[in-house]
């Protein structure tokens, strides 16, 4: 079967969806734009990194903890290509290495073989054949462009695909060379093959591996077929069908699956059509964001710091997709912890929510309630197209 890929070249940054090409290929996911828990780090137009946020991990990468309330350059290397954070960071360059620094290395989760934290980035071993990569709260997911599929760090849950303990290199996940997209949960991981079928390991606590049930798997574990694309937030996973159907299923608290209601699901869950990217966001407040292949941006789960980017003072959760605005120029989402980051198609960084130095904006408050142009920031322009 020969995927069809979503058209995106520019997809959005961690626990988000990877967008597959067509089959026997590995998928390089072109991630300009990252909302980590209380941070932000962006590609700019140039293949210059930059962040804002808080930093008393040294997760921005600028070597010291400072925190920044404006984008600021991540030394001076212009060919990052992609890049993935949540409490630590994985990065790509164009010439296919591999870079990590950030978080607390607890579990090993940067792959250089200990658990030293480090405030720059810094290379993973030697090899010059990575294309995709995904992090979760402490472990790390990439793929290489032979199709295989590799992971590192916290294996509490299975996580890692494999009955092994913490790893602190990465480690080959079997043998299979199909694997075409990756994404890491909070503790749970979803890959891609290349035949479009759908596979989850790890926690599933709250069935977000989506087998209609509960209990952790430490090896990948097929949930089924027709598959495009993937996303995951902390405890909940999202995935679109060729058709353009959402669907999500795993923990539901604040209406983050979209499906109406608050219960949790344990299988793939119909949200809607018509959609081309999403988003999920992860702890402390649930949130998701998509794109409709009309260009326009929608979100839903928890608002409580105006994360959902509604209007002026409003606060209030949603259990369905809620329209943006009116604006049809959207091209990449992500949501963070309490904030959310979109690029519009003219390469422009908007940036709402919780009003702290995350959004970029210069100022650590108030809350931007509806989406705020960032400055210092230039993006290629964006293209949505739909599936078919």
């Amino acid at each position: 079967m020969k995927l069809r890929c979503l058209c995106l070249w520019i997809v959005v940054g961690a626990l988000t969806f990877i967008i597959p090409p067509a089959a026997g290929a590995a998928a390089g996911n072109k991630s300009l734009i990252a909302a980590g828990q209380n941070r932000t780090i962006v590609i700019q137009k140039d293949g210059s990194l930059w962040a804002c946020g808080d930093n008393d991990s040294g997760a921005l990468g600028l070597g010291d903890t400072i925190t920044r309330d404006i984008l600021t350059r991540v030394g001076t290397a212009n060919n990052w290509t992609a890049i993935a954070h949540h409490t630590h960071a994985l990065a790509l360059r164009a010439d296919g290495t591999l870079w990590a620094w950030g978080g607390d290395n607890s579990h090993g989760q940067y792959g250089l073989g200990n658990t030293t934290p480090l405030h720059i980035p810094t290379q993973v071993g030697g090899n010059t054949d990575w294309v995709a990569v995904s992090v979760g709260t402490f472990h790390s997911l990439a793929l290489k462009n032979n199709g295989t599929l590799w992971a590192w760090g916290d294996n509490s849950s299975g996580q890692l695909g494999a009955g092994v303990g913490d790893q602190y290199s990465p480690m080959q996940v079997g043998s299979d060379t199909h694997w075409v997209a990756v994404v890491a949960g909070g503790q749970h991981s979803l890959g891609l093959k290349d035949d479009g079928s759908l596979w989850a390991w790890g926690n599933n606590s709250n069935g977000q591996l989506g087998l209609g049930e509960v209990g952790s798997k430490n090896s990948p574990t097929k949930v089924g077929d027709g598959w495009v694309a993937i996303a995951s937030g902390e405890l909940y996973s999202l995935g679109l069908q060729a058709d353009g159907s959402l669907y999500a299923w795993g923990y539901n608290n604040y209406g983050q699956l979209g499906v109406g209601g608050t219960a949790d699901r344990n299988i793939p869950t119909l949200v809607g059509t018509g959609w081309v990217a999403v988003s999920g966001g992860f702890w402390p407040d649930y949130h998701s964001l998509g794109l409709k292949a009309d260009g326009s941006l929608w979100a839903w789960g928890y608002n409580g710091e105006g994360q959902l980017g509604l209007g002026v003072g409003d606060t209030a959760n949603r259990s369905i997709p809620t329209h943006v605005g009116s604006e049809v120029n959207w091209g990449a989402v992500a949501a963070g912890g309490s904030h959310s980051l979109g690029l519009k198609a003219d390469g422009s960084l908007w940036a709402w929510g919780q009003g702290g130095n995350e959004l970029g904006l210069g100022d650590p408050g108030p809350n931007r309630f509806v989406p705020t142009k960032v400055p210092r920031f230039n993006a290629p322009k964006v293209a949505v197209i739909p599936l078919n």
